[in-house]
C-alpha cells in the first residue's frame, strides 16, 4: 500500500509541475464558466425577432403576448429572408413567422402553422419553447371562441371578441396544455436554475474528463523512459504499479472536481444539490476518468498522438453526452446514444438533484452506472498496459 501511495504522489506532483496543466486544470475551468453564464445565463433577456405581414386582431395579440413576457424583447422584421439573416447573424436568439393570412385561416376553422427559426444553440432552442406556450395560449382562446359560438349559435366573428376580453381577466377557469407523458415542460424545469448553474454542471464533466485523458501522456512517458520497467525490477509486482498509476490520475480528477465545485458556489453561488450527491458524482466519475487515462495511456504509445486524440475523443463525448447543450433537446435517438457515454449519466445525476430536487438515493442508478463505465475501462487498461509493461 505504501508504494502504491508514493506512485501515485509521484505522478499527482508530475502532472501538477507542468504551469500549462495548473492553468487548464483549475483557471480555464472557471473562465469558460464565467463566459458561458455571462452570454447565455438565464439572467440576460432574449430577443425574439418577428415578421407578421397580416394585420388581423389575432395576429397582433399573438405578437403582443410575446412582447409582455418577461426578459423577451421583439423585433420586427420587413420580410422572412431579412428575419432568417437576423438570426443567423445572432441578432435575435430566435425567429417567428406567422403567416399573412393567419386571422382568415383560423376564422375559416383551418389548422394554420407558425414557423419558428433559431440557431442550434440552447438558448434558442429553450426560447422556442416560451414561444410556443403563447402560441398555444392562443390556440386555446381560439377554440373557446368557437365552442361558445357553436353552443349560444353566434356567429364564431362575434364570440371571438368577447373571448378575448373575458378571459384575460377571469381567473376562475384555467386552461393547461400538457404534453402526454410529461409533468413539466422543459421551460419550466430550467426555470430554477441561476445563469451559472447549467454552465458549471456541463463544464464540471467536460474539463474532469478532458484532464484525466490529458494524464495519459505522463504514462506513455513513463514507458518511453523506461521507469516502470525499472521499477518491475524491483520488488514492485505490475499491480501494485497499476495502481499508483491510477491513483495520481484519480487525485488529479478528484481536486480538479473538488475546486471546481467548490469555486463556483463561492464565486458565482452555483447550485449543486444534494451535497452528499455531488461528491459522490464527483468521486464516482473521477475513477471513470483515471481509467479512461489509463486505457489511453495503455493503446498509445506517443504522448503527442495521445494529447491530440485525447481533445477530439473528450470533446466529441462531451458533446454526445449533454455537456454541451442539454441532453433533454436532443433527438429520442440521440438520445438513447448518449446513454452510450459516462458524461451522459453524471449530468442527469446533476439535473436530478438541482432540477428535479433529487438527493443521494435518486441517482444510485446514475452512480452505479458510471461505477459500471469505470470498471470497464479499468480491466481493459489494465489487461493492455500489463501485456506492454510485461513483453
Amino acid at each position: 500500500m505504501t508504494k502504491v501511495l508514493a506512485i501515485g504522489v509521484v505522478n499527482t506532483k508530475r502532472f501538477l509541475r507542468e504551469k500549462a496543466n495548473l492553468f487548464f486544470v483549475f483557471v480555464f475551468p472557471i473562465l469558460i464558466v464565467l463566459m458561458i453564464g455571462a452570454f447565455f445565463g438565464g439572467g440576460l433577456s432574449s430577443t425574439v425577432g418577428v415578421y407578421a405581414p397580416g394585420d388581423g386582431e389575432l395576429s397582433k395579440a399573438l405578437v403582443q403576448g410575446i412582447d409582455d413576457l418577461e426578459e423577451v424583447k421583439v423585433r420586427e422584421y420587413g420580410s422572412e429572408a431579412a428575419l432568417i439573416d437576423g438570426v443567423q447573424r445572432g441578432g435575435v436568439q430566435g425567429g417567428l413567422v406567422v403567416p399573412a393570412d393567419y386571422d382568415e385561416r383560423l376564422a375559416a376553422g383551418e389548422t394554420v402553422e407558425v414557423g419558428y427559426v433559431a440557431r442550434p444553440d440552447q438558448t434558442g432552442i429553450l426560447l422556442g419553447e416560451t414561444v410556443n406556450g403563447v402560441v398555444q395560449r392562443q390556440a386555446n382562446l381560439v377554440r373557446a371562441a368557437r365552442f361558445a359560438a357553436a353552443r349560444a349559435g353566434v356567429p364564431y366573428e362575434d364570440a371571438l371578441p368577447v373571448a378575448m376580453v373575458v378571459a384575460p381577466g377571469t381567473e376562475r377557469v384555467t386552461v393547461t396544455t400538457t404534453e402526454a407523458g410529461a409533468e413539466d415542460s422543459l421551460t419550466a424545469e430550467f426555470e430554477g436554475l441561476g445563469a451559472f448553474d447549467l454552465g458549471a454542471h456541463q463544464e464540471l464533466i467536460l474539463f474532469m474528463f478532458l484532464t484525466s485523458l490529458a494524464g495519459s501522456a505522463a504514462l506513455i512517458q513513463t514507458r518511453q523512459l523506461g521507469v516502470a520497467r525499472r521499477m518491475l525490477s524491483t520488488p514492485t509486482g505490475t499491480g501494485t504499479i497499476l495502481a499508483g498509476e491510477t491513483l495520481g490520475r484519480f487525485n488529479v480528477a478528484l481536486v480538479q472536481g473538488l475546486y471546481i465545485v467548490g469555486g463556483t458556489v463561492l464565486l458565482f453561488r452555483v447550485d449543486w444539490g444534494d451535497p452528499l450527491g455531488a461528491l459522490a458524482v464527483v468521486v464516482a466519475f473521477s475513477l471513470v476518468g483515471a481509467a479512461a487515462g489509463i486505457l489511453m495511456g495503455a493503446v498509445f504509445s506517443n504522448d503527442s498522438q495521445a494529447g491530440g486524440l485525447g481533445v477530439l475523443i473528450g470533446l466529441g463525448l462531451a458533446a454526445l453526452g449533454g455537456c454541451m447543450v442539454p441532453i433533454e433537446i436532443f433527438p429520442a435517438g440521440m438520445q438513447a446514444v448518449a446513454r452510450a457515454t459516462p458524461h451522459a449519466w453524471a449530468v442527469d445525476a446533476f439535473s436530478e438533484m438541482v432540477r428535479r430536487d433529487g438527493g443521494l438515493v435518486d441517482i444510485l442508478p446514475n452512480l452505479g452506472v458510471l461505477l459500471a463505465f469505470a470498471a470497464v475501462l479499468m480491466l481493459l487498461g489494465t489487461w493492455r498496459l500489463r501485456r506492454v509493461l510485461t513483453r
